[in-house]
């Protein structure tokens, strides 16, 4: 066995179909994927064996077991557990089924959470007089879910969703807005990283974490960014420039990727062309929300750690053992729970840190 794998636990989640627990098929469980991601939209993936006698004595015939769609259907509830914390929640969305040449039939469950409501609806619509966060609150209403938006953006005149789903439109105003989305139940929530409070989870090489690859890159950063605009009603230009100053709360006692790079190269600037603010309040929320986005990659982590439904998406992690430069308070961005037949249950994970510790 490979070093980074020994000692990884051979744990089996847990699976609810329709509000039911099923051990016939965690016993099957060849493989699952469970994705989280910043922008939203989880997803599951879970291979099961599909060949052998029905489990509920109904017949002793040997054949497919789950092609009667009984059981694994589209649209029912699909719930992965592990221990007492659910780590999926959401709907069946596609059945996959494999033939293998040396080994018995497969099925694979492709599910989605609540989000895939909002990805399967496009539409063209305006919103006026509208903020981002009244917008984002009209569009759970649409779909049945309660918002929890904080979001202190301006009020728009006119705010257009063009030929869009719902989750694009959604995402682009949370991003302008320096936020993230996720679902939690039946409940849309869009809120900045400042507001996913909460103790860090404490893993250290070794124990925790059985690998981990970390990268420090000055190529991405620049000591400032530049949004310009035109102010319409005061016919007049307007121009932002953000710096590491809007990092400042996220640092500790690290030093910014800015920083290094002002005092090792010299003053990096840029311009972000990709948007044409109107109010001087619009230009400073988008100049700020993309200073913050690429500060926080300077550094970025890769790692496989004990399987754990604590690490999540939206928390931060201590990681330690890692030596004075990186070492220290993580946010996690990505996570995948991980189960296989050969390697157990696992938890990777990408996390990233807007600075780097001092030697």
């Amino acid at each position: 066995m490979p070093e980074a794998t020994k000692g990884v636990q051979a744990a089996r989640p847990t699976i609810r179909i329709g509000g039911d627990d099923q051990p016939a098929l965690v016993q099957g469980l060849l493989g699952l994927v469970v994705a989280e991601h910043v922008t939203g939209l989880y997803r599951c993936e879970a291979r099961f064996g599909n060949w052998g006698a029905p489990a509920d004595g109904g017949g002793s015939n040997v054949g497919f077991l789950y092609f009667d769609r009984k059981l694994l259907d589209f649209g029912k509830a699909f719930v992965v557990k592990l221990g007492d914390d659910v780590i999926f929640d959401g709907r069946i969305m596609g059945l996959e089924a494999d033939f293998p040449e040396s080994r018995a039939p497969e099925i694979t469950v492709l599910a989605e959470d609540r989000l895939q409501d909002l990805r399967m609806t496009r539409r063209t619509r305006t919103f006026e007089q509208a903020s981002d966060a009244d917008a984002i609150r009209q569009l759970a209403g649409d779909h049945g879910l309660s918002a929890d938006v904080d979001l202190q953006g301006p009020t728009h005149k006119v705010l257009a969703q063009v030929n869009q789903s719902d989750l694009a439109f959604v995402r682009d105003r949370a991003r302008a807005a320096g936020a993230e989305v996720w679902i939690e139940g039946t409940a849309l929530k869009v809120k900045p990283r400042a507001s996913r409070t909460g103790s860090p989870l404490r893993l250290t090489h070794g124990k925790e974490i059985r690998e981990f690859s970390v990268l420090s890159d000055l190529a991405r950063q620049r000591t400032s960014l530049v949004v310009s605009g035109w102010d319409v009603s005061a016919k007049d230009a307007i121009k932002h420039e953000a710096t590491d100053q809007v990092v400042q709360g996220e640092l500790g006692n690290d030093t910014s990727g800015a920083s290094l790079l002002r005092s090792a190269i010299g003053e990096r600037k840029a311009s972000v062309a990709d948007t044409v603010p109107v109010t001087t309040r619009e230009a400073q929320d988008r100049a700020e929300a993309a200073f913050r986005a690429q500060a926080r990659r300077f550094l970025t982590g890769r790692g496989i750690a004990e399987p754990n439904a604590k690490l999540r998406v939206g928390g931060h992690v201590d990681l330690q053992g890692l030596g004075p430069l990186f070492s220290g308070n993580y946010y996690v961005a990505e996570v995948a729970h991980l189960f296989d037949g050969s390697r157990g249950m696992r938890t990777e994970f990408f996390a990233e840190r807007p600075g780097i510790g001092r030697a």
